[in-house]
């Protein structure tokens, strides 16, 4: 089984990545998951977007999916930690706000 995860889009992100794949012919629903959205609760927290990319996916990968690679409950893993680069002052300034990412292929 193939696994696609990104960083912490949040709910709207994901929904987002679900829309836009399939506008293009991916389906990927089944095999994909945002790490912010396994991590915390919408409901019980106010999470908004979340938190970090990067932090959510090492802690999802370090604790749950390194687990399902070891015990082969998972053969292949596309990690990609998401963030935005941005100071305190962007969002207020009016700017854009540029994305990053970092693609890791995990395959056992």
């Amino acid at each position: 089984m193939m696994l696609y995860l990104v960083g912490d889009l949040g709910y709207i992100g994901k929904d987002i990545v679900i829309d836009i794949l399939a506008s293009q012919g991916y389906n990927i629903k089944s095999n994909y998951n945002d790490c912010g959205v396994m991590i915390f609760d919408k409901d019980k927290q106010d999470t908004h977007s979340g938190g970090s990319g990067c932090a959510c996916c090492a802690t999802v990968f370090s604790g749950y999916i390194f687990k399902k690679l070891k015990e082969k409950k998972l053969k292949r893993v596309l990690l990609i930690a998401t963030g935005a680069l941005m100071n305190s002052t962007s969002a207020q300034q009016g700017e854009s706000i540029p994305g990053i990412a970092h693609a890791i292929s995990i395959e056992i």
